[in-house]
């Protein structure tokens, strides 16, 4: 009786399997199973949820700030708002407004933010060489700055019977009429001298205006020329046809503290030398 026995056996298999839980599928070797983990919640202090915000509102979000850019650049470039409409002109001394205005030329009438800065100082400093360094900002909603620093003339050559003004950095940038007030004449004695081969006439006008540079007040306001043959043969000539032979223009300091002393000891004398400061000389009365 061997099919009574099978179907009590099944019945019995059946039974011990229930409750039972489901049999996993063999892991692959080398394979760590999986861990299911639970999905993260971020929480607020206090135990409150933090919601996300869910895909409608992220569209919402992107469509808005989408409008916001497009506005914003309709805004700058496209409206009549944000127009040039003024151009304001700061630290002239001797140059006016409208010369600077002119060779800014900034359109009016054109987008605040697209004017090219860098070009309106290109060129201001090109058109008025007089300039040193300009400055250009946007002085919203409607106007343009302009910021110029002039050079300063250090001394002024005299040619064709007018006078080119001479800067700190030995640079020729403005011719005048008449000699700036208060300005040393330069006197360039160097056609044959082997120093303008060698250094060059830029070089050597920046020489001279270290010279003038260092010479003591009293000594600067009394000096009518300054005159260079050489690198290290400058001389001037002051007030009451005095003249003192400076060298060249290093130890400048020195020379201004031993041209001083020397003046006060030899009132009367009438050539200075101080070329070599630690062994100064006076003559003549």
């Amino acid at each position: 009786m061997a099919g009574p026995t099978k179907t009590a056996d099944r019945r019995q298999r059946r039974r011990e399997g229930e409750g039972a839980p489901p049999a996993r599928p063999p892991s692959e070797p080398g394979r760590a199973p999986s861990v299911q983990r639970a999905p993260r919640r971020l929480r607020l202090p206090g135990g409150r949820r933090l919601r996300l915000p869910g895909r409608r509102a992220l569209v919402l979000l992107l469509v808005l700030a989408l409008a916001l850019s497009g506005f914003g650049v309709w805004a700058l470039y496209g409206s009549g708002w944000l127009r040039v409409e003024r151009v304001g002109v700061d630290g002239t001394r001797v140059l006016t407004e409208r010369q600077v205005r002119a060779a800014a030329d900034v359109p009016l009438g054109a987008p605040v933010i697209s004017v090219d800065r860098s070009a309106v100082e290109r060129r201001l400093e090109k058109h008025l060489p007089r300039i040193a360094e300009a400055d250009v900002v946007r002085a919203w909603p409607h106007g343009i700055g302009l910021k110029v620093t002039e050079r300063k003339p250090e001394l002024a050559l005299k040619k064709a019977g007018k006078y080119i003004e001479v800067d700190a950095e030995g640079v020729r940038f403005a011719t005048v009429p008449k000699p700036p007030k208060g300005v040393p004449l330069l006197d360039m004695e160097v056609a044959k001298s082997p120093s303008l081969r060698h250094f060059g006439a830029t070089r050597l006008r920046k020489e001279a205006v270290k010279v003038a540079a260092a010479l003591p007040e009293s000594v600067h306001r009394d000096t009518r020329v300054i005159r260079v043959r050489s690198y290290d043969a400058i001389t001037f000539q002051l007030k009451g046809g005095r003249t003192v032979l400076w060298g060249s223009a290093e130890r400048g300091e020195a020379k201004a503290k031993t041209l001083t002393a020397l003046m006060k000891a030899a009132k009367e004398a009438e050539h200075f030398d101080v070329s070599v400061p630690s062994a100064p000389a006076a003559s003549g009365s």
